[in-house]
């Protein structure tokens, strides 16, 4: 066996026995004792190795079969194969997968419980919401629970229902909400077959008025006088728009038109009561001025007054609150939230044109409430009252929860999720009352006056949210009771050829079978889930039961009683698993087919029972009984470790000797070895073999010649070491990488140099000096440039200008030292720079001169795209990097009022070195008034520095994802520090903060925008941050107020970076941002389709009045 694999082999075995030594603790507090194990079993297999004998002890000692049965470790531990711990959970507990998971997981894998959705034997059926449809579904319980418009659809002749899909789909549609076993139906085929668009949201109103109007149009064809003309009876209304001379009193012709209705639109802006819309829809308007009336009587234009007058009444009397009102100044829409009140009980009779001698009191049947702030999105509800209990119940799609006697919940309901709480008067109603609250919906008794159209003892009720109010006419309802038996409890009762219905109206024949079978297979289904159910958990409970009770039979309880091995990983998934796998026993086989020592920790032993009974049900194997134990395993392993050992005592020995070297205590040196890699040698782990890190003892010292590196080069630092430690790490190496050489060349004491590598070392150190002496000279040559010092100007002197960017490279360069040298690379030749400054079109300068500041008569610059040097600097500068002397730009400093073809400056006072103020303390100071220029030639091209500018500025313009900062100033005024960062340029380099932070007097938040971004997004996200309404938003940059929203902050000259700041105006009240968001969304849209392209608008128009 060659070293490498007798090393892999000893980390396996002994690296096993050392970890089954492993204490169970999990304290980390506790001392550890594997010395003793590994002593031990050490021990054993070099007493093997010596005397080639295998007692039974020795074999108990390192299969550990000598360990007690484990009985309280909180984990199965590796180190014991008689702990059969933590294959399964305690009593009550549990885990997230597999046998033990909790039963509900379990029964998870079975599908949804079709029992779920039972329905209560006295709770209405609700519908499917199918992405966006709760409109619809609120109005399809709302014509479903009126008795007399179900029984009318109930009625229809099948041949009728067969040619007509829409009334063949609404009469399965009602006949599966009274018969239902299900909470909720599947409302998908009634909406398909008015092929509506399930994702998008419309208005109830308008749904409910097209679908009056195509299902009056389809019932025209059926023979039955009660379902023909049904909906006519129940929700048609007449009347007359009325048109009166001021001055013969003769009405117009055409008010004696009568018009259809089937709701009444009243207006709810500013108006707080039912009452009060009526009398606002039945007002008298005058008609003088430009809208006088021409009277046929009169034959002329006259004053008039114009109404309308309620002719009859229906019997469902429909009012469409209109809550949603178009905004002229922002050209949306938007919902009118306010309370508004209704009656339980509603008094017509004076509202007619010609007073009913008869009663026409209508009761609260329905309130359709529309959920939400935002004209087009929310959420619409039902609240119907039943008929015949009085009960009231709340559709929410699928959920169908009971409110009791009230529309909104019973007021003294004690209900933790409703709020009972006592309210003032509202002040649109007349007379204290007693008011209980339910949320926003308010129930109270209030004593009304004769003339209101509200019953004197009526409740009111009041809701921001109301959109459509449903009212029956109480006469019509004893009418019908008077014709109609109402059978007992039961709701429905299915026979093989009618479905009997509560209120004594039969369903169509053709749909008894088809009814009977639906909820056949459901109750099918709930069956089947059931058995499925209860066949599962038995399993369940059965599969449990056969763990803990071979768990309980495995342990084996002494010594001398026959056992078996069993793989633990297969253990602990059979143990674990709903359905285990086969008995499974080959990964603890060695190639002998036998146990092997170094699987110990992977198997159980299992006393003969347990296994017998594993066996005999799970099938498999191998079986591996107790003295199947493989000795040529042990013996093997035992010449291992007795090899380790071996190798661990050498190279204890030779890290003694190789500190010496390090040291240079060693005077037996003989070869050559790096140093930097012997060090690092001896800081490595004694191991058992050699290992990567032990390759290459002189690859560092090796040159691209394959000769001794020069001593003075980068890392080829080298020690002596004895012979015998080179032997050994020549070996370890070769051992390592024995295809690869190159690293472990011997490099005897007496080894030259490489001559070719020294000579390049020198001519390199050769070169290094005569760089220093030049570096040393320039720096001498252009002293307060090299040091960075300003240099002192005076007018009418002559200087040039050179980059700034290349000045700052050659200060580098020349600076440069030691390891930093290569660092920094060689400037540009000045020539080349220079043509770089100069524009190709007129050979002009392309960079502005840099300002000049004045103090006490000395002239300082500051430096920004060029900076001015001497005359000198420049000539010594064009011997030392390629310029031309002529080519260079030359600049003399004047005092002028009238610049011209200057750079001027100001006198500002500027912090300059003490040094330049003391050398000019005794100047004249009169020229500090005057204003600096600096005449250049070339001159400056002021052409294409503009043309470069707009680019840069473009450029700028056209930003992304940067960061802007707003400040919401909270008492009306920015910090003045803040307004002169507004103004102030942008720093791209400087490190800012990218959390909001709050200020003594207001927020900062950072903004990601783009140049695209328009102001209105940006006012948008102001409003998400701040809760500022975009219309109360005073916002600046500076002084400079930003107010168009149109505009890109591009136009508007907002760069990355930048700081504004806003307030908060107040003008205009808060509301949502959901609804600016909403409207938005629409407005994207070119218009709102509605219900176009659906079957609700095909050939049919429809009149509201």
């Amino acid at each position: 066996m060659s070293l490498e694999n007798l090393v892999t082999c000893v980390n396996c075995r002994v690296g096993q026995v050392i970890k089954m030594s492993r204490p169970t603790t999990r304290s980390k507090n506790k001392r550890h004792r594997q010395e003793d194990n590994v002593d031990i079993t050490s021990e054993i297999l070099r007493k093997i190795h010596t005397t080639g004998e295998i007692t039974d002890d020795d074999v108990n000692q390192l299969y550990k079969t000598w360990k007690p049965v484990c009985q309280g470790c909180r984990v199965n531990t590796k180190d014991n194969p008689n702990c059969f711990c933590g294959l399964i959970p305690p009593l009550n507990g549990s885990r997230k997968v597999g046998l033990w998971q909790k039963m509900s997981d379990i029964l998870q894998a079975l599908g949804p419980d079709p029992t779920k959705d039972l329905r209560a034997s006295d709770t209405p059926v609700g519908l499917t919401n199918l992405g966006a449809t709760c409109y619809a579904n609120s109005i399809l319980q709302c014509l479903h629970m009126n008795k007399s418009f179900r029984g009318g659809i109930f009625s229809l002749e099948p041949d009728v229902l067969r040619q007509n899909p829409v009334l063949d789909q609404l009469a399965r549609l009602f006949a599966k909400l009274h018969t239902s076993r299900m909470a909720f139906i599947d409302s998908s085929p009634f909406v398909k077959t008015l092929e509506l668009d399930n994702g998008v949201q419309q208005d109830s109103h308008e749904f409910l008025t097209l679908l009056l109007c195509l299902l009056e149009r389809c019932l025209s064809n059926s023979k039955v006088s009660k379902a023909r003309t049904i909906v006519q009876d129940l929700f048609r209304g007449r009347v007359s728009h009325v048109t009166t001379c001021s001055q013969c009193g003769k009405d117009s012709e055409a008010s004696s038109n009568m018009e259809d209705f089937y709701e009444l639109e009243l207006n709810v802006k500013g108006l707080k009561t039912l009452d009060e819309s009526l009398d606002d829809y039945l007002s008298v308007e005058e008609l003088h001025g430009d809208n006088q009336y021409f009277c046929e009587s009169c034959k002329t234009r006259v004053d008039a007054t114009r109404s309308i007058k309620l002719r009859a009444l229906p019997d469902v009397l429909n009012f469409q609150l209109k809550r949603c009102v178009f905004l002229p100044k922002t050209t949306m829409k938007k919902k009118i939230t306010s309370a508004f009140c209704f009656p339980g009980e509603l008094d017509m009779r004076q509202r007619l044109s010609e007073p009913s001698q008869s009663e026409l009191i209508y009761d609260l049947s329905a309130v359709l409430i529309h959920k939400g702030t935002a004209v087009n999105s929310g959420h619409y509800v039902a609240h119907i009252k039943d008929e015949d209990t009085g009960q009231w119940w709340e559709f929410d799609d699928e959920q169908v929860s009971n409110l009791g006697h009230h529309p909104f919940g019973e007021g003294s309901s004690s209900s933790p999720s409703k709020t009972v709480e006592t309210k003032p008067v509202h002040p649109s109603c007349p007379e204290p009352r007693n008011i209980v609250a339910n949320g926003n919906h308010v129930n109270s008794v209030e004593p009304k006056s004769s003339e209101s159209s509200t019953n004197i003892n009526a409740e009111i009720f009041s809701s921001g949210d109301a959109y459509m109010l449903m009212y029956n006419l109480r006469q019509a309802r004893k009418d019908s009771e008077k014709k109609d038996k109402v059978s007992g409890a039961s709701d429905t009762e299915i026979e093989a050829d009618t479905v009997s219905l509560h209120d004594g109206v039969s369903l169509p024949s053709h749909l008894c079978e088809e009814i009977k079978n639906w909820n056949a297979s459901y109750d099918d289904a709930c069956q089947q889930y059931e058995l499925n159910k209860e066949g599962e958990l038995d399993r369940i409970t059965k599969r449990r039961q056969e763990v803990r009770s071979i768990l309980s039979e495995a342990p084996v309880r002494s010594t001398e009683e026959a056992f078996f091995w069993i793989s633990a990983e297969w253990l602990r998934q059979w143990a674990d698993n709903i359905t285990p796998p086969v008995l499974d026993n080959t990964s603890i086989q060695c190639l002998h087919g036998k146990v092997p020592l170094s699987k110990v920790s992977s198997m159980k032993r299992l006393s003969a029972r347990a296994w017998n009974m594993l066996l005999s049900k799970y099938d498999g194997g191998p079986t591996l009984a107790n003295n199947d134990y493989c000795m040529d395993c042990l013996i093997d392993g035992a010449r291992t470790v007795v090899c380790g050992d071996s190798y661990r005592d050498r190279r204890t020995i030779m890290k003694q000797i190789a500190t010496e070297a390090i040291q240079g205590t060693s005077v037996d040196g003989a070869y050559y070895v790096s140093k930097a890699w012997l060090q690092q040698w001896l800081k490595r782990k004694i191991l058992d073999a050699p290992s990567e890190g032990d390759s290459g003892p002189t690859e560092a010292i090796t040159c691209p010649h394959e000769q001794l590196r020069p001593d003075q080069a980068t890392g080829a630092k080298r020690v002596l070491v004895p012979e015998n430690l080179w032997l050994f790490l020549y070996e370890d190496s070769i051992a390592v990488k024995p295809d690869d050489l190159s690293g472990c060349s011997a490099f005897p004491s007496d080894s030259k140099q490489c001559s070719q590598c020294s000579d390049d070392l020198s001519e390199e150190a050769v070169k290094e000096d005569s760089l220093r002496v030049v570096k040393l000279k320039q720096r001498q040559n252009h002293e307060k440039l090299a040091m960075g010092k300003s240099i002192p100007l005076f007018p009418d002197c002559k200087y040039y200008l050179v980059p700034s960017s290349w000045l700052s490279k050659w200060k580098d360069y020349i600076n440069a030292s030691g390891k930093n040298v290569s660092s920094f690379g060689k400037p540009e030749t000045l020539d080349s720079v220079i043509d770089m400054l100069k524009c190709e079109k007129h050979t002009r300068l392309l960079e502005r001169t840099p300002e000049l500041v004045c103090k006490r008569g000395t002239i300082f610059q500051k430096t920004d795209g060029l900076t001015i040097i001497t005359e000198n600097d420049w000539k010594c500068f064009c011997e030392e990097w390629g310029g031309t002397k002529e080519k260079g730009i030359s600049a003399i400093i004047e005092y002028s009022c009238n610049a011209g073809n200057f750079m001027v400056g100001n006198c500002e006072e500027l912090p300059v070195c003490e040094e330049h103020l003391n050398s000019h303390e005794e100047v004249n100071t009169e020229n500090e008034s005057r204003q600096l220029a600096i005449r250049t030639c070339p001159e400056i091209c002021e052409e294409c520095i503009g043309e470069r500018e707009s680019c840069e500025l473009m450029q700028k313009l056209n930003y992304c994802n940067e960061d802007i900062y707003v400040f919401f100033a909270r008492d009306k005024e920015a910090p003045k520090s803040f307004i002169e960062a507004s103004d102030a340029s942008f720093e791209p380099d400087r490190r800012v903060s990218k959390r909001s932070r709050k200020t003594n007097n207001g927020d900062l938040i950072n903004l990601k925008v783009s140049g695209s971004t328009s102001i209105y997004q940006l006012k948008m996200m102001i409003w998400e941050s701040f809760g500022v309404v975009k219309e109360n938003q005073i916002l600046r940059k500076g002084a400079r107020i930003i107010d168009k929203e149109s505009a890109t902050l591009a136009d508007m000259n907002i760069f990355p970076g930048d700081k504004l700041w806003v307030i908060d105006s107040e003008i205009h009240e808060h509301r949502d941002i959901a609804d600016e968001l909403s409207d938005q969304k629409m407005n994207v849209q070119h218009t709102e389709e509605g219900f176009r392209g659906t079957l609700l608008t095909a050939n049919i128009s429809s009149q509201v009045v």
